[in-house]
């Protein structure tokens, strides 16, 4: 499965749920060290902002994060949970929640995915630039784009709480 926190909540769910995998989108100055109960060569840092618009941040998601975000998941065997966190668990790391889930399940599974992030976390608003990109990379057509447009945004929360995310679409 597929776990997705805040920061205040990734030490706690390590040792709740022993993850193989640790994927961390924090802003560059605030990148975080890797935690204890995370091999350092299992997790991918990437520092990038929490910005829908190239010109906002001088530190935007950008195409290289997605293929390396893609490159982790396909290289990770799912025998234990992969955690993916950002600073509050909303938009970031629902992003590359719903970037690793739709290429894990693969084309055809966008909009099931979608209603099945809005399902679990109500508060999920995936961040639309990292879902442009990984539309584009996974060449979705805009589906990825659309299912998750259709969602809305998310029940407005200063962080969300963990949420499991399985890796089958019966599951979800």
């Amino acid at each position: 499965m597929i776990l997705v926190t805040p920061l205040s909540a990734v030490e706690a769910t390590i040792r709740r749920y022993r993850p193989s995998h640790l994927v961390t989108l924090l802003s560059p100055e605030h990148m975080i060290a890797t935690p204890e109960g995370v091999d350092e060569a299992r997790h991918l840092k990437l520092g990038l902002n929490d910005v829908s618009f190239v010109e906002d941040s001088e530190a935007p998601p950008a195409e290289h994060h997605i293929d390396q975000l893609l490159a982790f998941g396909r290289g990770w065997d799912a025998s234990a949970p992969m955690l993916v966190h950002c600073w509050a668990g909303v938009s970031r790391s629902m992003a590359a929640a719903y970037t690793l889930l739709c290429d894990r399940l693969g084309p055809g599974s966008e909009r099931d995915i979608a209603l099945a992030i809005r399902l679990r976390a109500p508060h999920a608003w995936p961040n639309a630039l990292m879902v442009r990109y990984a539309d584009n990379i996974l060449e979705r057509r805009g589906r990825m784009v659309d299912a998750i447009n259709d969602i809305g945004r998310g029940a407005i929360v200063i962080e969300g709480e963990c949420v499991e995310f399985p890796l089958s679409l019966d599951e979800l």
